[in-house]
């Protein structure tokens, strides 16, 4: 299933948003939260985020004769290096990325539900900017990029500093002419 598929169904995004923060839910905790989804209809999402590996089961524990299970978002994937992306399947590139994108959605979920928005203020943003380059013009962009990142992300806490999360997508647009 297409990641955009998977997460923007109303009943899978409202599942995602109930364990945004590093809550965790079982089913049960999750029926109460979605009081208007049919309990068949939630258990079947829950299964399909989990085995899109959205979601990670953090416990397991019998009741009644049944398992109960606990569940939370997965942590985002990160691909370290060339070697271990060009081992991946499309499936597994699919669920990597699909959990990038909850944990993209549970960060900025968690600054909305901080109150006091303003993204001017707070040099908050989203936005998507279509480039015309060759493959090494991206290079050269992704390189002069890294460094001005990589000596950033040595600094330490401080109390003048606040974290920040940069979060980046770099695809060709396959319906996008030369």
């Amino acid at each position: 299933m297409p990641s955009a598929d998977l997460l923007l169904h109303p009943v899978r995004l409202r599942v995602v948003q109930s364990l945004l923060g590093g809550r965790t839910r079982t089913t049960g905790e999750l029926r109460d939260d979605l009081p208007d989804v049919p309990p068949a209809t939630l258990y079947r999402h829950v299964a399909l985020l989990a085995d899109a590996e959205v979601l990670e089961v953090v416990d397991e524990r019998r009741v009644r004769g049944a398992f109960e299970r606990t569940y939370r978002l997965r942590e985002a994937a990160a691909v370290v290096g060339p070697e271990e992306a060009a081992a991946m399947s499309v499936e597994d590139h699919r669920q990597a990325f699909t959990v990038f994108v909850a944990g993209l959605l549970r960060d900025f979920d968690r600054y909305l539900e901080a109150g006091d928005v303003d993204l001017g203020r707070d040099l908050v943003g989203y936005r998507q900017a279509a480039f015309h380059l060759t493959d090494e013009e991206t290079a050269e962009m992704l390189h002069e990029l890294a460094s001005v990142l990589i000596p950033r992300l040595a600094n330490e806490p401080a109390p003048d500093r606040r974290r920040r999360m940069l979060s980046t997508i770099v695809v060709p647009d396959p319906e996008g002419s030369a």
